[in-house]
């Protein structure tokens, strides 16, 4: 450290005062417009570095049992976002989820900030809380945190350094994350030109004059267990985890009698993100009945895999009840899709798309790496 810098206990720098909450809170809570802002977790949602307004107000009353912060003062979260430091621009009064921070003249805003944000003491103030279920400290440990700084000229030069660093550090991830973006569209741009601009020899049919809907019998709570032969997946876990198992009988039971998708069979969700697409592996699993469904295709006329594209940029036009939208066997059936009579053709449409899909897939990595790099 140079010699001109200073290292000092927090609290030795600055006042730190916990806040407090009037109780039971739902008490002074208000919608008058003489409330006076409550200043809650929540409200930094979405924010990085200032605090301009709440969601919440609460009584003159109850302010009288809380911690008063005016605009320009430090306040630092005790719970859930544990340790992220916050500017205020607009008073207000928080509660012991927080601890405010009052500077004196020779020590910076902008530089405060960047200095609660590094890692040599955020790694202080997380160790605070180690070992706690739920972190929550005091505020003389919090007193206790080491910081350095330098006269305020100083102070200020770095902060213009840091700046200009993080803008431009912010403007490359942009540039990273809009070539990303790119990516995707330009992939997605391709498959659209392959289902709306059907050449010579082309057919347009619906789902289902290429095959049936199908989906498995329904499997009762009570047949199912946490371990088991066979795995059971549910809506929200098909591709996935198992939601659950069944046994070798049950198993061997339905699939002799009822519906069962075959090796390669693309399975749909039918409610709840609809249109969503595995392709059936073959290997031994059952589905939960009319959740997932799947068009018993025999690929004279539609391979599996071009199907599997298709349903990608399909409109499935779900019916829509009282509280859910689904997708049901007549809307499943009449959708339209269009595809070259060739096999063989259908092959190569595949070929193409899925080399383009790899080099999408490889630059997006690219830009992913890179966006991460600027962000560490």
């Amino acid at each position: 450290m140079k010699k001109d810098w200073e290292r000092k206990k927090l609290g030795e720098v600055c006042i730190v005062e916990r806040g407090s909450s009037p109780r039971p809170i739902e008490k002074y809570l208000t919608d008058r417009p003489d409330g006076v802002n409550w200043i809650k977790i929540g409200d930094t949602k979405g924010v990085d570095k200032y605090i301009y307004s709440t969601k919440e107000k609460i009584t003159k009353e109850g302010s009288k049992k809380s911690r008063y912060v005016r605009e320009g003062d430090f306040i630092l979260s005790n719970s859930m976002s544990f340790g992220k430091p916050y500017i205020m621009k607009t008073d207000g009064y928080i509660h012991d989820g927080w601890f405010v921070f009052r500077l004196p003249d020779f020590i910076d805003k902008d530089y405060f900030y960047h200095l609660l944000t590094s890692p040599n003491v955020q790694e202080q103030i997380q160790s605070l809380g180690a070992g706690a279920i739920v972190k929550n400290i005091s505020g003389d440990l919090v007193k206790r945190v080491d910081v350095t700084y330098p006269p305020l000229p100083e102070q200020k030069r770095i902060v213009s350094i840091l700046e200009e660093a993080f803008a431009a550090i912010s403007k490359a991830k942009a540039n990273a994350e809009q070539n990303l973006n790119n990516a995707k569209e330009l992939f997605e741009s391709c498959l659209q030109r392959v289902f709306e601009n059907k050449g010579e020899g082309w057919e347009e049919k619906t789902l289902g004059d290429i095959g049936r809907p199908s989906m498995c019998k329904r499997i009762l709570k009570n047949q199912t267990s946490s371990t088991g032969d066979i795995p059971f997946y549910k809506i929200g876990t098909f591709g996935k985890t198992p939601d659950a198992y069944i046994s070798k009988e049950i198993y061997n039971e339905f699939r002799t009698k009822y519906s069962f998708p075959k090796k390669g069979d693309i399975l749909i969700s039918a409610s709840g993100t609809i249109g969503r697409r595995v392709r059936y592996d073959g290997e031994p699993a059952f589905f939960q009945d009319s959740n997932i469904v799947w068009i018993d295709n025999d690929e004279k006329q539609v391979l599996n895999d071009y199907l599997y594209v298709f349903y990608e940029f399909c409109d499935w036009q779900p019916s829509k009840g009282a509280t859910i939208s689904r997708l049901y066997n007549s809307n499943l059936t009449s959708i339209k899709i269009v595809f070259p009579k060739s096999l063989e053709e259908q092959k190569n449409i595949i070929n193409k798309i899925n080399a383009i899909s790899t080099e999408t897939q490889k630059l997006e990595v690219i830009y992913q790496k890179k966006t991460e790099n600027l962000e560490e």
